[in-house]
Formats: structure tokens, C-alpha cells, sequence
């Protein structure tokens, strides 16, 4: 039997057999090197001059090292800087493209509205700022792929968000969303105008949908985001023994979440406000684990499952949600959070941020959406003023 081996020479080297037939012409040292790691891997050769071979093999291998680091290295760069080149093609990726690229940053906008308050454009700014390796996508019902490009320019706060590398402006359809999940049945028998909660239904039901179809985690468009939440499989308690849905992660086709679809429309009943939403999170956790309080700071921890200390989402609760717009004496650190829900749906006479009022939540919009409030607060402040270069 012929065994192939390399002959080594000054200058040069040349494939022959054991016999010394000559089997091939030079080779470059890239192919020599990948020949001798992929196709004899555990071979070892006979070199006929060992000291001068020895050496050579050594570079071999170091360049062959240096070849695959260089190669795992650009592999780990690539989710940080894919949203570097996406911009230029961003009208024309469909929401499928880019929830595939996995862990996204969901929200949603189950209103007609077109115009994201600035508290919306915060929540998505703030998310695009701490998850800078993700793609952060808004859903607006009221959007179609006809309106997308023209609003980018008729409002300043859908031009702010759209011009974020790695944000993403879709409109929400629902029939689409709830395709192969057990809420499609659902969907086309309810008759949205007779459901006095539908603002709120629908957006519970899809946040579902999109978690479970594609991964990732959903946050309200009153969230804002101070630092990475390093769980992947969470929900955020409220308070002790009682879950939100206001924000929550899940890999994709995780059972939890299907469990949680079948029940929403098995227990369905409009009627009640948040019966499929933070009731419906809490009642399929307790299916799971025995909820117990929490004590100080810590996280429980069910099936796999992260239910996370209130101190990570809702630091301040919603009784005292006022307390965002108000001067602090000493503004408190939130060394234990994640993110900080400022509860919009409490907020009935529309407390909104104001430039130079001291408050929490302005302070909260510098640190954490400084483009919002350069934008939409500083901005519109110094245009209202008399006498500016609008009223001339």
C-alpha cells in the first residue's frame, strides 16, 4: 500500500509517495496547512531532515491557530456590529428577517396612533442604548408599509427612533402574529368593537405570540432600561406572589409560554381587566411552584423559570407612581434594577416630563434617553419660548 507523505526541500516542498514518485506540484502553505489539519489530522510523518522539518511543522501549526482564532474571532463580532450595515437596508427587512436574528428587544403599540409619545421614544431609546448588540423593535398597529417612509419624516419622534442602528419600526398585524399558535381561533371569533379592554387584550395576546414564535423579551412602552437584565428565562413580580406581564423573556417555543396561549383562551374573559394578562402570567406560575414573599432583594427561582424580585422592574409601586414626577431630595441610586416601569396606565392627568423641572423622570430621560429629551423635551421647550426663531 502507497502512503502519501511530504518531502520537504529548500524553497519548496512536493507531495510523493512512499516510493518516491513524485504525486503533486507545490502547494500554497494555506492548503498545505489545511490538508494536514482536515483530511490526516493524527498522521505523523517521517520527515527526512527531523530538525528542519520539526521547525517547519511548528509554524505550520502556529499559523494554522492563528488562521481559525482570527476566523471564531470575526464569528463574535458579528451580532455587535451586523446592526453597523443594517441601517442602509432597514425599509426593506421584513419583521421575520430580523426577529430571526434572535433575542430581541419587543414592544408594542396597540393604538392607531402614529406619533410615539415621548415616553415611548425613551422606553425604545433606552433599550437600544443597554442592548446595543440586539435589535430593538416597536410594533405599531396604526402602521402600514405605505405610511413607514413618509413618517420618518412627518414626526420628530419616529424619525429619532428610526434613525437608531438597531431599532425597527413595524406595523402590527395580528392575524399575522397569532398564525400557528392556539390564539388564532381566538382572534377570528372575537369582535374587537364589543371588547371594552381590546386596547389592552390585544396587546397581551400578541406580546405571547411574538415571545413564543421568536424569543426574546417584551417590555411596555413605559419601561425604561438602566442596565442589561441578565436573565433569559424571567417574569418580573409585580409584588410578592403576584407576576407582571409588563415585562418578561423566553426563548423561543418555550412551554411556558404556549401553556400560558392555551389558557388565555380557555379562562377568555374581556370583561375583566388584565384577566389575560399579569392574572394569567400569575395563576400559570402557580400551576408551577408555590409562591412565597420575597424578603429582601433576593430572586426566586421555579422550573427553570426566574421570577424576579420587584425591586428589579417596579422599585417604586404603583400606588406612589407619581413619585417619578416629582423633586427628589436625594434621587434613590436603583442599584437592584434592571429597568424602572413608570406606570402610564396610572397616570390619568398625563404628568409629563418638563424640561428644567428637577424631577425623577427628568432625570431619568437624561441618563438613560438623552436623545428624547434633547428632541422631544429641550427642544420643544425652547420652541414654545416668545420671540424664538419659530414665531418670527
Amino acid at each position: 500500500m502507497l502512503q502519501t507523505v511530504w518531502v520537504s526541500s529548500p524553497g519548496s516542498w512536493t507531495l510523493r509517495d512512499s516510493e518516491g514518485h513524485h504525486k503533486g506540484r507545490q502547494r500554497s502553505w494555506r492548503c498545505r496547512c489545511l490538508r494536514t489539519v482536515i483530511q490526516h489530522p493524527c498522521r505523523r510523518h517521517v520527515p527526512r531532515r527531523p530538525g528542519k522539518a520539526r521547525m517547519l511543522r511548528k509554524i505550520q501549526i502556529c499559523l494554522c491557530f492563528c488562521f481559525v482564532s482570527g476566523i471564531l474571532y470575526e464569528i463574535s463580532l458579528l451580532s455587535s456590529c451586523v446592526f453597523n450595515y443594517l441601517p442602509m437596508s432597514q425599509h426593506y427587512l421584513t419583521p421575520e428577517q430580523v426577529l430571526n436574528l434572535g433575542k430581541s428587544i419587543i414592544f408594542l403599540e396597540t393604538t392607531e396612533r402614529l406619533e410615539p409619545p415621548p415616553l415611548v421614544s425613551c422606553s425604545v431609546e433606552s433599550a437600544a442604548r443597554i442592548y446595543q448588540d440586539r435589535a430593538v423593535i416597536l410594533f405599531m398597529k396604526g402602521l402600514t408599509n405605505e405610511t413607514a417612509l413618509d413618517l420618518n419624516t412627518s414626526y420628530a419622534a419616529f424619525s429619532l427612533l428610526s434613525s437608531m442602528k438597531n431599532v425597527f419600526i413595524f406595523p402590527l398585524q395580528m392575524e399575522t402574529v397569532f398564525q400557528e399558535t392556539p390564539l388564532l381561533q381566538w382572534y377570528n371569533q372575537v369582535v374587537p368593537e364589543q371588547e371594552k379592554n381590546w386596547v389592552h387584550i390585544s396587546s397581551d395576546a400578541s406580546r405571547l405570540a411574538l415571545i413564543w414564535k421568536y424569543g426574546g423579551i417584551y417590555m411596555d412602552t413605559d419601561v425604561i432600561s438602566i442596565r442589561p437584565i441578565p436573565e433569559r428565562s424571567f417574569l418580573a413580580a409585580q409584588k410578592s406572589r403576584f407576576s407582571s406581564n409588563g415585562i418578561f423573556g423566553f426563548p423561543a417555543h418555550h412551554k411556558f409560554i404556549w401553556d400560558c396561549m392555551e389558557n388565555f383562551v380557555l379562562k377568555y374573559n374581556g370583561n375583566i381587566w388584565g384577566n389575560q394578562g399579569p392574572f394569567l402570567m400569575t395563576r400559570m406560575l402557580k400551576t408551577l411552584c408555590n409562591l412565597t414573599d420575597f424578603e429582601g432583594t433576593e430572586d426566586h427561582s421555579c422550573q427553570n423559570i426566574s421570577f424576579l424580585n420587584p425591586q428589579r422592574f417596579y422599585p417604586i409601586p404603583y400606588p406612589a407612581w407619581s413619585r417619578y414626577y416629582q423633586v427628589w431630595d436625594e434621587s434613590p441610586n436603583f442599584n437592584h434594577s434592571y429597568a424602572l416601569h413608570l406606570w402610564n396606565f396610572m397616570n390619568h392627568n398625563r404628568k409629563a416630563v418638563v424640561a428644567g423641572s428637577n424631577t425623577l423622570a427628568e432625570k431619568l430621560y437624561k441618563a438613560y434617553c438623552p436623545s428624547t429629551y434633547e428632541d422631544l423635551i429641550q427642544n420643544t421647550k425652547q420652541r414654545d419660548l416668545p420671540g424664538s426663531e419659530d414665531d418670527v
